[in-house]
């Protein structure tokens, strides 16, 4: 079935999504980089931009970048030292690809799912990208393949797409792909396969469907997209699946319509958010603040500022969960600290103009910022 025969469908409200670009759309036949498919995602891109949205792009297309830059005595895919050698040759050419695509500034970001792992190293990251957003760049992420053997070995930015996406609080996974959606079976063998333009809950039945990778130079498949449609969902972020090879479909983009499946996310990006926050274990550690700190975050919308905090106790590091008490010591929220204890006891009492001249470096002007917060009373979003 061609990708005309699948119907379209509304694009879920958002404002920020995450772009993955598989390496079936960037590798030319002839081997190297081509622009032909990716024209269409950097109008998309652009064209998102100028409706006051935010896209970061996950891109794939190192390795084989770095393939057809030796042009003989090309290393064998299948060895892992070989294939870290051709993504570090191959960032280069792929990271200007998108440059001469883009009128903006592009910014390339490596990262390893250690990265994301570790809760320092996380905020580090997610620091980066937002300020790239707040500075108008495009960001393209990619796997730090040429140090990240296990990583490479997994072997697909699917999943690594649904991470960034966690990571910046994204409305939408767009999954780009030379697959226009998931079907009933293998359209390659199955004539009677029927494309499925919607998933409520990726149930083993929607699992079976998934096949192997279906191009020479990806390493990523049918899998790996439902792995990722699966985290991203377990964060509140639904993905759209989608053909980027076919020009009408990525221009509905443009419109906000979806030719390809949609799957849906089990409860919201914040509903989840919170979740998290809220039952996650914490550290030993306690924030407390006055009562103008205490009527700022009750409405949910406010970052706690060094100016509100009147002790700090317990052991806690940088991106660690911490509980925020109010001055009788009852929890009035929790969230990631942007401080380590002995640095946010301080800061206590002072002003965010003042960080740097109290620490000699800054990681903001918030303790915890209200994108890393979650207020105990707040009961307008089910944990459902």
């Amino acid at each position: 079935m061609s990708a005309m025969a699948i119907p379209h469908q509304a694009l879920p409200s958002w404002r920020r999504a995450v772009l993955k670009v598989g390496s079936n759309l960037l590798a030319a036949d002839g081997g190297g980089l081509t622009t032909r498919y990716a024209e269409a995602l950097a109008a998309f891109i652009a064209v998102s931009r100028i409706a006051g949205r935010q896209v970061v792009v996950v891109s794939s297309g190192a390795v084989a970048a770095g393939r057809a830059q030796l042009r003989t005595h090309t290393p064998s895919g299948s060895d892992l030292a070989a294939r870290q050698a051709l993504a570090a040759l191959g960032q280069a050419p792929m990271i200007a690809l998108w440059q001469s695509l883009s009128s903006r500034p592009v910014a390339q970001v490596l990262l390893t799912h250690d990265d994301l792992r570790n809760r320092r190293r996380y905020l580090n990251a997610r620091t980066t990208l937002r300020e790239l957003l707040a500075l108008d760049v495009l960001p393209v992420v990619n796997e730090n393949d040429t140090v990240a053997v296990d990583e490479l070995k997994l072997g697909d930015n699917d999943n690594l797409a649904a991470i960034v996406a966690a990571l910046v609080d994204a409305d939408l996974l767009l999954i780009a792909s030379d697959i226009d959606a998931l079907y009933s079976a293998d359209p390659r063998r199955d004539p009677h396969a029927a494309p499925i333009t919607r998933v409520d809950a990726l149930t083993p039945e929607i699992l079976s469907m998934a096949g192997g990778s279906g191009s020479a130079v990806g390493t990523g498949g049918m899998h790996t997209k439902l792995q990722a449609a699966g985290k991203a969902a377990a964060a509140g972020i639904p993905t759209a699946l989608f053909s980027g090879r076919d020009a009408g479909t990525v221009g509905l983009l443009q419109q906000n319509q979806l030719r390809g499946t949609l799957f849906a996310a089990g409860r919201s990006r914040m509903q989840a958010r919170k979740y998290w926050l809220r039952h996650a274990p914490a550290a030993p550690g306690r924030i407390q603040v006055d009562g103008g700190a205490v009527q700022a975050l009750s409405g949910g919308r406010a970052s706690l500022l060094p100016g509100g905090i009147l002790d700090v106790s317990g052991e806690f590091h940088r991106g660690d969960l911490v509980e925020i008490v109010d001055e009788a010591g009852r929890p009035v929220a929790r969230g990631l600290s942007q401080y380590g204890v002995a640095e946010a006891r301080r800061l206590a009492g002072k002003h965010s103009r003042d960080i740097e001249s109290l620490l000699g470096y800054s990681y903001g002007a918030e303790v915890v910022h209200r994108d890393d917060l979650a207020t105990l009373a707040d009961t307008g979003e089910s944990d459902a």
